[in-house]
Protein backbone atom coordinates (compact mmCIF):
# COMPACT_ATOMS: atom_id res chain seq x y z
CA UNK A 1 0.00 0.00 0.00
CA UNK A 2 1.47 3.20 -0.47
CA UNK A 3 1.86 5.26 2.37
CA UNK A 4 1.08 8.23 3.13
CA UNK A 5 3.67 10.87 1.86
CA UNK A 6 4.90 14.17 4.26
CA UNK A 7 2.46 17.41 2.57
CA UNK A 8 0.40 14.89 1.69
CA UNK A 9 -3.71 15.37 1.27
CA UNK A 10 -5.88 13.83 3.95
CA UNK A 11 -9.25 12.98 3.70
CA UNK A 12 -11.74 13.71 7.07
CA UNK A 13 -14.50 11.75 7.20
CA UNK A 14 -17.11 10.68 9.27
CA UNK A 15 -19.06 7.17 8.29
CA UNK A 16 -20.29 7.03 11.90
CA UNK A 17 -21.96 9.92 14.14
CA UNK A 18 -21.41 13.60 13.70
CA UNK A 19 -18.29 15.33 14.59
CA UNK A 20 -19.92 17.95 16.65
CA UNK A 21 -18.09 20.98 14.66
CA UNK A 22 -14.90 18.99 15.00
CA UNK A 23 -13.63 18.78 11.27
CA UNK A 24 -12.50 22.06 11.25
CA UNK A 25 -10.65 21.96 14.24
CA UNK A 26 -9.46 18.13 12.92
CA UNK A 27 -8.36 20.07 9.86
CA UNK A 28 -6.22 22.32 11.46
CA UNK A 29 -4.56 19.73 13.42
CA UNK A 30 -3.42 17.77 10.16
CA UNK A 31 -2.18 21.16 8.89
CA UNK A 32 0.21 22.02 11.62
CA UNK A 33 1.61 18.84 11.30
CA UNK A 34 2.28 19.73 7.53
CA UNK A 35 -0.65 17.65 5.91
CA UNK A 36 -3.13 18.99 3.73
CA UNK A 37 -6.51 18.77 5.04
CA UNK A 38 -9.66 17.73 2.62
CA UNK A 39 -12.47 17.90 5.08
CA UNK A 40 -15.55 15.89 3.21
CA UNK A 41 -19.07 17.18 3.29
CA UNK A 42 -20.78 14.66 5.41
CA UNK A 43 -18.55 15.71 8.55
CA UNK A 44 -19.89 19.17 8.69
CA UNK A 45 -23.47 17.48 8.64
CA UNK A 46 -25.82 15.91 11.17
CA UNK A 47 -29.06 13.98 10.66
CA UNK A 48 -32.78 14.95 12.41
CA UNK A 49 -34.18 12.65 15.18
CA UNK A 50 -34.68 10.13 15.15
CA UNK A 51 -31.13 9.53 13.08
CA UNK A 52 -29.44 12.80 14.63
CA UNK A 53 -26.95 10.00 15.89
CA UNK A 54 -25.87 10.15 12.12
CA UNK A 55 -23.09 12.75 10.29
CA UNK A 56 -25.07 13.17 7.04
CA UNK A 57 -27.02 10.79 5.10
CA UNK A 58 -26.23 6.97 4.21
CA UNK A 59 -26.08 8.11 0.52
CA UNK A 60 -23.95 10.87 1.50
CA UNK A 61 -21.71 9.42 3.97
CA UNK A 62 -20.75 6.85 1.68
CA UNK A 63 -20.63 9.26 -1.40
CA UNK A 64 -17.50 10.56 0.97
CA UNK A 65 -15.63 7.40 1.89
CA UNK A 66 -15.84 6.59 -1.97
CA UNK A 67 -14.72 10.12 -3.06
CA UNK A 68 -11.83 10.31 -1.05
CA UNK A 69 -10.56 6.18 -1.90
CA UNK A 70 -11.25 7.25 -5.78
CA UNK A 71 -9.27 10.54 -5.53
CA UNK A 72 -5.31 10.40 -6.88
CA UNK A 73 -4.87 13.26 -4.82
CA UNK A 74 -5.82 11.57 -1.50
CA UNK A 75 -3.29 9.80 0.57
CA UNK A 76 -4.95 9.06 3.58
CA UNK A 77 -8.38 8.81 4.66
CA UNK A 78 -9.00 9.53 8.42
CA UNK A 79 -11.59 9.12 10.26
CA UNK A 80 -13.29 12.22 12.57
CA UNK A 81 -15.18 9.62 14.97
CA UNK A 82 -16.79 6.64 15.41
CA UNK A 83 -20.52 6.53 17.59
CA UNK A 84 -23.00 4.39 15.74
CA UNK A 85 -23.98 4.20 12.13
CA UNK A 86 -20.78 2.65 9.93
CA UNK A 87 -22.66 -0.86 9.37
CA UNK A 88 -25.45 1.03 7.40
CA UNK A 89 -23.13 1.96 4.53
CA UNK A 90 -21.57 -1.67 4.05
CA UNK A 91 -24.09 -3.21 1.90
CA UNK A 92 -23.37 -0.20 -0.93
CA UNK A 93 -20.08 -0.19 -0.31
CA UNK A 94 -17.40 -0.39 -3.49
CA UNK A 95 -15.12 -2.81 -3.00
CA UNK A 96 -13.61 -2.57 -6.45
CA UNK A 97 -13.23 0.94 -6.50
CA UNK A 98 -11.23 0.41 -2.50
CA UNK A 99 -9.11 -2.72 -4.11
CA UNK A 100 -8.21 -0.26 -7.28
CA UNK A 101 -7.05 2.82 -4.87
CA UNK A 102 -5.63 1.38 -1.90
CA UNK A 103 -4.56 3.92 0.52
CA UNK A 104 -4.50 3.74 4.48
CA UNK A 105 -8.18 4.10 6.31
CA UNK A 106 -7.95 4.83 9.68
CA UNK A 107 -10.10 4.44 12.39
CA UNK A 108 -11.66 2.30 15.26
CA UNK A 109 -14.52 1.63 17.83
CA UNK A 110 -18.02 2.02 15.39
CA UNK A 111 -15.65 1.92 12.27
CA UNK A 112 -14.63 -1.70 13.14
CA UNK A 113 -18.03 -2.34 10.38
CA UNK A 114 -16.05 -1.12 7.78
CA UNK A 115 -12.62 -2.52 8.75
CA UNK A 116 -13.80 -6.13 8.36
CA UNK A 117 -15.50 -5.29 5.24
CA UNK A 118 -12.88 -3.92 3.79
CA UNK A 119 -10.44 -7.15 4.93
CA UNK A 120 -13.36 -9.64 3.84
CA UNK A 121 -13.49 -7.43 0.67
CA UNK A 122 -10.96 -5.02 -0.35
CA UNK A 123 -8.01 -7.49 1.16
CA UNK A 124 -5.70 -4.18 2.03
CA UNK A 125 -4.16 -3.37 5.61
CA UNK A 126 -6.44 -1.13 7.27
CA UNK A 127 -5.64 1.15 10.66
CA UNK A 128 -7.16 0.41 14.10
CA UNK A 129 -5.95 3.83 14.95
CA UNK A 130 -6.87 6.71 16.72
CA UNK A 131 -9.78 9.14 15.43
CA UNK A 132 -8.91 12.87 14.48
CA UNK A 133 -11.41 14.17 17.40
CA UNK A 134 -11.89 11.36 19.67
CA UNK A 135 -8.47 10.94 20.33
CA UNK A 136 -6.13 13.39 18.49
CA UNK A 137 -8.07 16.31 19.76
CA UNK A 138 -9.09 15.25 23.07
CA UNK A 139 -5.14 15.01 23.78
CA UNK A 140 -4.73 10.89 24.15
CA UNK A 141 -1.21 10.42 25.53
CA UNK A 142 1.93 9.69 23.42
CA UNK A 143 2.78 7.64 21.44
CA UNK A 144 -0.76 7.48 20.15
CA UNK A 145 -0.16 10.47 17.69
CA UNK A 146 3.57 9.66 16.50
CA UNK A 147 2.90 5.71 16.34
CA UNK A 148 0.01 6.25 13.84
CA UNK A 149 1.97 8.73 12.08
CA UNK A 150 5.01 6.47 12.05
CA UNK A 151 3.27 3.47 10.86
CA UNK A 152 1.00 5.23 8.10
CA UNK A 153 4.16 7.11 6.46
CA UNK A 154 5.97 3.78 6.13
CA UNK A 155 8.67 4.47 8.92
CA UNK A 156 7.15 1.43 10.63
CA UNK A 157 9.11 -1.88 8.55
CA UNK A 158 8.76 -5.39 8.11
CA UNK A 159 10.50 -7.02 10.87
CA UNK A 160 9.43 -4.02 13.16
CA UNK A 161 8.34 -4.59 16.48
CA UNK A 162 5.48 -2.91 18.12
CA UNK A 163 5.63 -2.38 21.85
CA UNK A 164 3.59 -1.07 24.47
CA UNK A 165 4.69 1.75 26.99
CA UNK A 166 6.75 0.55 29.61
CA UNK A 167 3.54 1.76 31.80
CA UNK A 168 0.88 -0.14 29.77
CA UNK A 169 2.20 -3.57 31.52
CA UNK A 170 0.94 -6.02 29.16
CA UNK A 171 -0.57 -9.45 31.25
CA UNK A 172 0.84 -12.52 29.82
CA UNK A 173 -2.59 -14.91 30.29
CA UNK A 174 -1.37 -17.78 28.05
CA UNK A 175 2.15 -17.88 27.05
CA UNK A 176 3.55 -18.40 24.02
CA UNK A 177 4.87 -17.18 20.14
CA UNK A 178 2.18 -17.74 17.50
CA UNK A 179 1.86 -15.60 13.93
CA UNK A 180 -1.02 -15.36 11.29
CA UNK A 181 -3.00 -12.24 10.34
CA UNK A 182 -4.19 -9.56 13.00
CA UNK A 183 -7.61 -9.01 12.51
CA UNK A 184 -10.72 -7.68 14.89
CA UNK A 185 -11.27 -4.21 16.79
CA UNK A 186 -14.76 -3.51 18.53
CA UNK A 187 -16.41 -6.35 20.20
CA UNK A 188 -19.52 -5.14 19.96
CA UNK A 189 -19.16 -4.99 16.20
CA UNK A 190 -17.94 -8.16 15.28
CA UNK A 191 -20.36 -9.59 16.86
CA UNK A 192 -23.15 -7.07 15.49
CA UNK A 193 -21.68 -8.38 11.87
CA UNK A 194 -22.41 -12.30 12.57
CA UNK A 195 -24.55 -14.15 9.71
CA UNK A 196 -23.86 -11.04 7.07
CA UNK A 197 -21.48 -11.18 3.99
CA UNK A 198 -19.03 -8.75 6.35
CA UNK A 199 -18.35 -11.30 9.41
CA UNK A 200 -15.03 -11.69 10.53
CA UNK A 201 -12.68 -14.36 9.02
CA UNK A 202 -10.63 -15.72 11.99
CA UNK A 203 -8.96 -18.40 9.92
CA UNK A 204 -4.88 -18.13 10.66
CA UNK A 205 -5.94 -14.85 12.52
CA UNK A 206 -3.92 -12.85 15.73
CA UNK A 207 -7.21 -11.97 17.12
CA UNK A 208 -7.53 -8.40 18.63
CA UNK A 209 -10.22 -7.23 20.58
CA UNK A 210 -11.55 -4.34 22.50
CA UNK A 211 -14.91 -2.30 24.03
CA UNK A 212 -16.52 0.08 25.91
CA UNK A 213 -19.59 0.67 27.76
CA UNK A 214 -20.22 -3.18 27.53
CA UNK A 215 -20.62 -4.50 31.26
CA UNK A 216 -19.28 -7.76 32.09
CA UNK A 217 -21.99 -10.10 31.80
CA UNK A 218 -22.88 -8.69 28.43
CA UNK A 219 -18.61 -9.59 26.91
CA UNK A 220 -19.40 -13.15 28.44
CA UNK A 221 -22.36 -13.46 25.82
CA UNK A 222 -20.48 -11.68 23.43
CA UNK A 223 -17.55 -14.27 23.31
CA UNK A 224 -20.01 -17.15 23.80
CA UNK A 225 -21.52 -15.73 20.47
CA UNK A 226 -18.47 -16.07 18.77
CA UNK A 227 -17.34 -19.31 20.20
CA UNK A 228 -20.94 -20.78 19.13
CA UNK A 229 -20.55 -19.50 15.90
CA UNK A 230 -17.35 -21.02 15.41
CA UNK A 231 -15.50 -18.14 15.10
CA UNK A 232 -11.96 -19.09 17.55
CA UNK A 233 -11.21 -22.59 15.43
CA UNK A 234 -8.94 -20.91 13.07
CA UNK A 235 -7.11 -18.13 16.06
CA UNK A 236 -3.51 -18.64 16.49
CA UNK A 237 -3.46 -16.07 19.47
CA UNK A 238 -5.44 -13.60 20.97
CA UNK A 239 -4.77 -9.94 21.64
CA UNK A 240 -7.14 -8.51 24.19
CA UNK A 241 -6.95 -4.67 24.16
CA UNK A 242 -8.72 -1.99 26.45
CA UNK A 243 -11.93 -2.72 27.78
CA UNK A 244 -13.09 0.83 29.63
CA UNK A 245 -16.65 1.34 31.47
CA UNK A 246 -16.96 -1.46 32.57
CA UNK A 247 -19.92 0.00 35.17
CA UNK A 248 -18.29 -1.14 38.06
CA UNK A 249 -16.66 0.49 40.87
CA UNK A 250 -13.31 0.25 40.85
CA UNK A 251 -10.15 1.82 38.58
CA UNK A 252 -9.67 0.97 35.04
CA UNK A 253 -6.67 -1.09 35.54
CA UNK A 254 -8.93 -3.47 38.28
CA UNK A 255 -11.82 -3.43 36.03
CA UNK A 256 -9.88 -4.57 33.06
CA UNK A 257 -8.39 -7.63 35.12
CA UNK A 258 -12.66 -8.53 34.96
CA UNK A 259 -12.36 -9.50 31.39
CA UNK A 260 -9.62 -12.00 32.08
CA UNK A 261 -11.60 -14.95 33.36
CA UNK A 262 -13.86 -14.86 30.66
CA UNK A 263 -11.34 -14.77 27.88
CA UNK A 264 -9.56 -17.66 29.38
CA UNK A 265 -12.72 -19.32 29.95
CA UNK A 266 -12.77 -19.31 26.01
CA UNK A 267 -8.93 -20.00 25.14
CA UNK A 268 -7.59 -22.17 28.17
CA UNK A 269 -7.96 -25.17 26.63
CA UNK A 270 -7.32 -24.05 23.27
CA UNK A 271 -3.59 -23.50 24.12
CA UNK A 272 -3.14 -20.89 21.89
CA UNK A 273 -1.19 -17.58 23.40
CA UNK A 274 -3.14 -14.48 25.18
CA UNK A 275 -1.90 -11.21 25.49
CA UNK A 276 -4.20 -9.06 27.89
CA UNK A 277 -3.81 -5.08 28.73
CA UNK A 278 -2.79 -4.16 25.42
CA UNK A 279 -3.24 -0.03 25.48
CA UNK A 280 -5.14 -0.09 22.20
CA UNK A 281 -9.12 1.21 21.86
CA UNK A 282 -10.68 3.40 24.20
CA UNK A 283 -7.87 3.92 26.84
CA UNK A 284 -5.05 6.03 26.74
CA UNK A 285 -3.18 6.06 24.96
CA UNK A 286 -4.19 4.44 21.80
CA UNK A 287 -1.24 2.35 20.12
CA UNK A 288 -2.32 1.91 15.96
CA UNK A 289 -2.32 -1.29 14.79
CA UNK A 290 -2.49 -3.04 11.59
CA UNK A 291 -5.23 -5.17 10.83
CA UNK A 292 -5.05 -7.71 8.03
CA UNK A 293 -1.30 -7.39 8.61
CA UNK A 294 0.86 -11.02 8.86
CA UNK A 295 2.23 -10.61 12.14
CA UNK A 296 3.79 -12.48 15.70
CA UNK A 297 2.64 -12.10 18.70
CA UNK A 298 5.17 -12.96 21.82
CA UNK A 299 3.57 -12.66 24.73
CA UNK A 300 6.60 -13.18 26.73
CA UNK A 301 8.27 -9.84 24.92
CA UNK A 302 4.84 -8.76 25.11
CA UNK A 303 4.72 -6.95 21.66
CA UNK A 304 3.94 -8.02 18.36
CA UNK A 305 6.11 -8.24 15.14
CA UNK A 306 5.00 -6.73 11.82
CA UNK A 307 6.14 -9.75 9.41
CA UNK A 308 5.39 -7.73 6.34
CA UNK A 309 5.48 -4.03 4.83
CA UNK A 310 2.55 -1.95 5.60
CA UNK A 311 2.98 1.26 4.24
CA UNK A 312 5.83 1.45 1.47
Amino acid sequence: MPALRPGGRVAIVAPASAGRDASDEAAEWLEARGFVAQVMPATRARMDSPYDYLAGSDADRLADLHAAFASPDVGAVWCLQGGFGSWRLLSQLDFALLRKHPKPFIGYSDITALHLAMQRHAGFVTFHGPMLAQDLLAGKREPTESHLLAMVTGQVGKGAWISPTPDAMPTELIPGVASGRLIGGNLALISALMGSPNEIDTRDSILFIEDVNEAVPRIDRLLGQLAAAGKFDGVKGVLVGNFTRLGVQMDEAQAQGLVYPLVLEQFRARGIPVLGGWPSGHGDPNLTLPLGARVTLDTGRGALRLDQAVAV
